[in-house]
């Protein structure tokens, strides 16, 4: 059994990491750092068996885990995740995995050098509406991938990771161009555009759109918002023997958020109700796809074998310094312009 703690206990902690964590296959929560007075007490309500450290530190010394998730701030993580990597426990960082690529890649070579698993939780590969897509793909439906359009937009500015440090390309950025580079391949050209707000905390990157092409010759487009009064998360697909076009509805975070947790039905858990199936288009006609399941524990699952073989995590540190790279490649060309070669 992989005894896993997670570091820090907003959204993230709370709704993305532990309930998936009790519901893995092999793996087990074995503690928590919190440390408002609030978040204390929220997470003893959530989980009473599980103890509650102040810090990472305090948790290490307790030796009740063999791995950590970080999923505090952004500006925090650097420091907790070469804090764990000493400790030679193996870790999960969360997104976004670090600033830049050069980041990613200093925590690779650190984790590496230890000796321990370091990876970056992208549990949105294990969006049901995105293992849809990629079965589809597999089984050759839409024949060759000619282009992707992936769209992300949500009407919470109230999560808005405001100031330079944060801002919606690192945030949902991280997510869709994963998403793209998993299902299509690497990336070799980049072009982008950014909307800035300025708020208190700094000017802020609040929507973007950035075109992506792979070296398989597939091009991909990822967009999102957060601040433009409109919910919606689509799904099209282009290829030579069809197209594919879905409008999901988030199933597991709509779950996750009502207070629903999968290790309650874990058979049932994930699935989009029929009326946001996707609708695959061929020469025969429209077709309507059953939705794949969604299950953001198969990371946790795939982290646990990955340690207990050797072989690499669900998503590695240099999948993660990849995705960084085009993150970094869309700022530069919405700054300059211009299209970015990788």
């Amino acid at each position: 059994m992989l005894r896993i703690g997670v570091v820090g206990y907003g959204t993230g902690g709370q709704h993305f990491h532990t309930p998936f964590i009790a519901a893995a296959r092999g793996c087990a929560l074995a503690g928590i750092v919190a440390r408002a007075p609030a978040t204390v007490a929220k997470a003893r309500a959530d989980w009473p068996e599980t103890p509650i450290f102040a810090s990472l530190t305090e948790m290490i010394a307790a030796g009740v885990c063999d791995a950590v998730t970080i999923t505090t701030p952004p500006q925090t993580r650097r420091d907790l995740v070469l804090e764990a990597i000493a400790a030679g426990l193996h870790v999960i960082a969360d997104k976004p995995f670090a600033p830049n690529a050069a980041g990613a890649r200093e925590l690779d070579r650190a984790a590496k050098a230890r000796g321990v698993v370091l990876a970056v939780y992208q549990n949105r590969r294990y969006d049901a509406d995105m293992q849809t897509l990629a079965r589809l793909v597999r089984e050759g439906r839409l024949g060759r991938l000619w282009r992707v359009h992936n769209r992300m937009d949500f009407d919470d500015p109230a999560t808005l990771e405001a100031g330079p440090a944060g801002g919606l390309l690192r945030d949902l950025g991280s997510h869709l161009v994963d998403q793209m580079l998993w299902l299509n391949g690497p990336a070799v050209s980049v072009w982008a555009h950014m909307d800035h707000v300025d708020l208190p905390e700094g000017r802020t990157d609040a929507s973007f759109v950035i075109m992506i092409g792979h070296e398989n010759g597939t091009l991909s487009e990822a967009s999102a918002s957060k601040l433009n009064h409109m919910h919606l998360r689509e799904l099209r697909a282009y290829g030579d023997a069809g197209a594919y076009v879905a409008q999901s509805s988030d199933v597991q975070a709509h779950a996750i958020f009502a207070g629903k947790r999968p290790a309650h039905d874990l058979a049932a858990w994930g699935y989009e109700p029929k009326a946001h199936w996707g609708t695959l288009h061929t020469g025969t006609g429209p077709e309507s796809v059953p939705s794949e399941q969604g299950r953001y524990h198969d990371y946790y699952e795939a982290f646990e074998a990955a340690i207990r073989t050797g072989t690499p995590p669900p998503v590695t540190a240099e999948e993660g310094a990849r995705t960084l790279a085009v993150l970094d490649a869309a700022r530069q060309s919405a700054q300059e312009g211009r299209s970015i070669t990788l």
